[in-house]
Order: structure tokens, then C-alpha cells, then sequence
């Protein structure tokens, strides 16, 4: 591997532009319990992540390793059927490489989702937010160490996630039937579930979910001048001595698979024309 994180992601995108055989339009990374999502996918080649150049595997339960490409209409979709995280011992650039290898291959929407813990009180397991703003509070990001044109990589964040891609989003959840949220999202390191005094401390940050993934992917999507649609199942809601469990999340996201699957192949069906 050569010495950049530009050079590594040129590596990576050409070994995955020669599993897949084509250029790719949208990536969509999938969440725990949402690897169902691939399935609407037409004409489909499988790549394992192991085959290509630098993406490790994922060690996380209700995460493969797996890329599924393929089409919906004539929208050349890859999908990303899990993740890697920085709590598995990865850099930032380790885990957005498939975003930036993507981006290099032509992909200009990035639909990223998660499971996510809710904050409100009011709101139920099996919920689905769209984001519309996140706090990253990771400790770090994906830009640390890259050189463009000459400099630092300075990106700008007023704008993270689509007004446009959220009201398509609005518009097929309605024609569906499915209610959606809408809020802030709170990237955390992890792996430990928050503790009472940091749930109390995100909840005055104005954070409304939770997680461990997505505001690197982001910021790397954002950086390539990607448009990005994110969307959080709420897996489990924080409350006062309620314990929180891998176990339920993989099993809230299987639970509400179905309906997260319409309403994401919806929102391609309605790119592709």
C-alpha cells in the first residue's frame, strides 16, 4: 500500500472498479439488521471485501463483509452490506474508504444508514429518523492527514445531509404509510453503550439518537462533494435503568428491515426516473 490516504483510496477504487466491472452511481452502507436492503438490487455481482485492496473485514455481529452491485433501473447501486467501525481498532480513513472509493468511481449520492439509540422519551423501538444534522464526536475525522491541491482538506458542513434527498425521502415514506422522525444524530466512539450522565449530557447537546458510525462517512462523502441521505432505526430508546444490548439491535433493525427496504428502494427507484 502506498503512503497517503488519497493513494490508498485510488488503490482501493481501482481494485473495486475491477470486481465490479463498472462505475458506480450511489452507495448505500447499510446498518445492523439491514443487509435485506441489497436485495432489491437487479443484475447483481457479489465482491468480498477481503478480495479487495485495503478494506478489512468487519468483526461485528449483524455486519458481513460482503458489496452488492447491481441496478435499480438504470442506477448503478453499490451497496455496502455492513461496516467497519473505529471502535474495531480502524483509522478514520480505514473506515471511509469504501466512501471515498466510491466517489472515485463516479458515485455522487451517499444513502447512509445506521442503528441508532433514541434519546426522546417519546419515541418507540422500531422508529426510523432521518438526519438532518449530527454532532461528531468521535475524537477524530476522516480529513486528518489529507493533502488536496497543495492543503488541508477544509469542507464545509452547513449543509451534511440533503434538504432534497430528505423530501424524497418524506414523500415515498407517505406513499408507503410510514411515519418518519427527523433529528440529530450523535456519533460516538464506542464501543460501551452511553452511560445516564451522557445521555443527559447529548440530550442538552441536542442530540436525539445515538451511535457508533456514519458522521466519518459523512464528512468523507461531504469532502468528494457527494449529496447524502442518512436514516437512523431507533433500536432501543434510553431511559432510567434500562440496559441496552447488541442482541436488541440486531433484532429491532431485522424487525423493521422491511420497511426501512421500501422505503430506501423507493428513494432509488425515484432517482433512477
Amino acid at each position: 500500500m502506498t503512503d497517503s490516504p488519497d493513494a490508498r483510496a485510488a488503490a482501493t477504487a481501482d481494485s473495486l472498479g475491477a470486481a465490479l466491472g463498472g462505475d458506480v452511481d450511489v452507495l448505500v452502507t447499510l446498518g445492523s439488521g439491514l443487509a435485506g436492503v441489497a436485495d432489491v438490487l437487479d443484475d447483481t455481482v457479489e465482491v468480498a471485501t477481503s478480495d479487495l485492496v485495503g478494506i478489512p473485514d468487519s468483526t461485528v455481529p449483524g455486519h458481513t463483509s460482503m458489496l452488492r452491485y447491481g441496478r435499480i433501473g438504470d442506477l448503478r447501486v453499490l451497496a455496502q452490506v455492513g461496516r467497519i467501525h473505529l471502535y474495531e481498532g480502524h483509522r478514520g480513513e480505514d473506515v471511509t474508504r469504501m466512501v471515498d472509493a466510491a466517489a472515485l468511481l463516479g458515485a455522487s449520492t451517499f444513502v447512509v444508514t445506521n442503528a441508532a439509540g433514541g434519546l426522546e422519551p417519546s419515541w418507540t423501538p422500531g422508529d426510523v429518523m432521518l438526519l438532518h444534522d449530527h454532532l461528531n464526536l468521535t475524537g477524530t475525522s476522516p480529513l486528518v492527514g489529507v493533502v488536496r491541491d497543495g492543503g488541508p482538506v477544509f469542507v464545509d458542513m452547513a449543509t451534511p445531509y440533503d434538504p432534497e434527498l430528505r423530501a424524497l425521502a418524506h414523500a415515498v415514506a407517505g406513499e408507503h404509510d410510514l411515519s418518519l422522525r427527523e433529528g440529530v444524530y450523535a456519533g460516538l466512539l464506542g464501543p460501551s453503550y452511553e452511560t445516564p450522565a451522557e445521555v443527559a449530557m447529548l440530550r442538552t447537546l441536542g442530540a436525539t439518537a445515538v451511535g457508533m458510525s456514519t458522521v466519518l462517512e459523512v464528512v468523507a462523502a461531504r469532502a468528494r462533494g457527494m449529496q447524502v441521505l442518512g436514516m437512523s432505526t431507533i433500536t432501543n430508546v434510553h431511559g432510567e435503568g434500562v440496559e441496552t444490548t447488541h442482541d436488541e439491535v440486531i433484532e429491532v433493525g431485522a424487525a423493521v428491515a422491511a420497511d426501512v427496504t421500501a422505503l430506501v428502494s423507493g428513494i432509488l427507484a425515484r432517482l433512477a426516473g
